[in-house]
């Protein structure tokens, strides 16, 4: 089956979505994934592994049953997993998996933005943690549907210097 507009268009989100996952957690110290930014925030530990629920929760549209919440184990296990868990998700897009009781507009409406906003909460914990993620122009980034993975290239356009506050 020939993949549709609407679902090319949201395997290039989730290839956003991996980039812009993988910039806002680049990098980052040991004692990153355990930050308490208080009042009950979820840890970046924590929303891996809340990111890949929710994504989970949209698979079920494709693949029907539960997806039961992932507990944080292992930060690199639980990263592998979210990005495993995109690729699935792609695949069933591109393949045209038929949606049951869903529609691709609330697909992105939904739980595609609902992970795109956790990864900008990944972005800010860096920056309340102490080591923030420089800023980028990402219009002229290598994002690529074909490229899911952990592996995602480097900023094309990093911003080397950082405005000063007025």
């Amino acid at each position: 089956m020939m993949e549709n507009e609407k679902r090319a268009m949201l395997r290039h989100f989730l290839a956003a979505l991996a980039y812009r996952t993988q910039k806002a957690i680049r990098g980052a110290s040991d004692d990153y994934w355990t930050f308490d930014a208080g009042n009950k925030v979820r840890s970046p530990h924590e929303l891996i592994c809340h990111m890949r629920s929710v994504l989970g929760y949209a698979r079920t549209f494709f693949i029907g049953g539960a997806y039961p919440r992932p507990a944080p184990v292992d930060v690199q296990q639980d990263i592998d997993a979210f990005h495993e868990m995109l690729a699935d998700l792609s695949r069933h897009l591109e393949q045209g998996t038929s949606l049951a009781d869903m529609t691709e507009e609330q697909l992105l409406q939904g739980p595609f933005a609902d992970a795109m906003t956790h990864a900008g909460q990944l972005a800010m914990l860096r920056r309340m943690h102490g080591s923030p993620v420089p800023p980028e122009n990402f219009i002229i980034a290598d994002i690529s549907p074909e490229n899911l993975t952990a592996n995602q290239p480097e900023p094309a356009s990093a911003d080397e210097v950082w405005p000063e506050k007025p």
